[in-house]
This record gives structure tokens, C-alpha cells and sequence, in this order.
């Protein structure tokens, strides 16, 4: 059975965001929410957690898994930013955007898409995510929590209690959460490609 958190969504509970982030260095796989809904979680070294993740979505290898980063120095750790990019994405974030890059050594081989060599990373506009990335030290390994015949991601805590009880550890319930997801932009060529439009404007992507 998954423990459930409940953590305040403006001032998170040190004690408790120290629970959460004790759960995945112990390689748990978390369900928890994000500024465009409820979000799976594990740390980068638990192999176990990607095929968790593929595993619970249905998915395949070639899914593209989102690095969760703290701030921009961090996201510029794990992948390939030019000079071009750079500047557009430094002031998008932190927001709601996922960006397709180019993944540095940094990133587990397991971890890229497996022909591209790319990853996505975002760096959330969130007081619980900051919390648990800021005292975790790395990204966390994270893909949308949209359950096969579903379209959204999950809002609701307490509804992923009761249908992933025994495929998830943690599920920790912050406040409201909104369903709508973020925009993606794959980058990983020269000029930027909107792939989602979502909840981040897009037009500065599209000149």
C-alpha cells in the first residue's frame, strides 16, 4: 500500500518534504503533483523507476521522459542548451514548458530517447516541487500521470490512492492541482518545433 502525504501547497512541511525525498533515495516511485497536474516520480539512479513508470502508462521505449530541474544551472547540467536556446528558455522558466534537448553524459542511456539521444526538461513554478528538488540535490525522473484510456493527467490525490494503492509507494496530496499540461518544445534541432501546445504561451516559440 502507497503512504499518503498530505503537504501545503504554499509553505510545504520540512519534515514531510524530508519524508518524500527520503522515499526516493530509497528508489520510490511517487505520485505527486506539479503546476499541470499530478506527475510520476523517481530519482535517476532507480532503474527500476523508469520501467515502473512505462509499466503503470502503457508505454514504450521510446517515450520521452522529463528531467524535473530546480532551477537553470541544474537543467544546463543534464543537457545541451546554444546560445539561441538559451536566452528563450531562461525566460520561460520557471513555468510551465517542457523542452526537448539534446542529453549531456550526464543523462543514463536508459533515460534518452533511444534513437535521438534526447530528454525533456522543465523547471516547475511549484512551492512543493522546489521544496523536494532543492533537498533532493538532482532532477527528478518524471513522466505526466495520464493512465491508459485517459487523456488528462490526474488532479486529485486521493483518487490516485485508490487506483494505484499497490503500484506506486508515495502519493502526496498538495492543494488544488489543474489538469492542464505543459506546452513542449523540442529543441533539439536548431530552430525550435512546438510538438504541444498547452499551458505556457507559445508564440515567442514560433517567430
Amino acid at each position: 500500500m502507497a503512504r499518503y502525504l498530505d503537504i501545503h501547497p504554499d509553505n510545504p512541511q520540512p519534515r514531510l518534504v524530508t519524508q518524500v525525498v527520503e522515499a526516493l533515495r530509497d528508489d520510490a516511485l511517487i505520485a505527486y503533483p506539479t503546476d499541470s497536474g499530478y506527475a510520476l516520480g523517481a530519482r535517476l539512479g532507480n532503474r527500476d523507476g523508469r520501467d515502473r513508470i512505462l509499466r503503470i502508462r502503457e508505454l514504450d521505449d521510446r517515450h520521452h521522459f522529463t528531467l524535473m530541474c530546480k532551477d537553470f544551472s541544474q537543467l544546463g547540467q543534464f543537457v545541451h542548451v546554444d546560445n539561441h536556446a538559451f536566452r528563450a528558455i531562461k525566460a520561460a522558466t520557471p513555468g510551465p514548458y517542457t523542452f526537448i534537448l539534446p542529453a549531456t553524459g550526464e543523462v543514463p542511456k536508459r533515460l534518452m530517447h533511444p534513437k535521438k539521444r534526447t530528454v525533456g526538461v522543465r523547471i516547475p513554478d511549484h512551492a512543493l516541487v522546489c521544496a523536494l528538488l532543492e533537498e533532493l540535490g538532482e532532477p527528478i525522473l518524471t513522466s505526466t500521470l495520464i493512465l491508459p484510456g485517459e487523456t488528462e493527467a490526474r488532479t486529485m490525490g486521493w483518487e490516485i490512492k485508490e487506483d494505484l494503492d499497490h503500484v506506486v509507494d508515495v502519493v502526496v496530496e498538495s492543494g488544488e492541482v489543474t489538469a492542464e499540461p505543459t506546452s513542449v518544445i523540442d529543441w533539439s534541432e536548431a530552430e525550435p518545433v512546438v510538438v504541444r501546445r498547452g499551458a505556457g504561451d507559445v508564440s515567442r516559440f514560433e517567430e
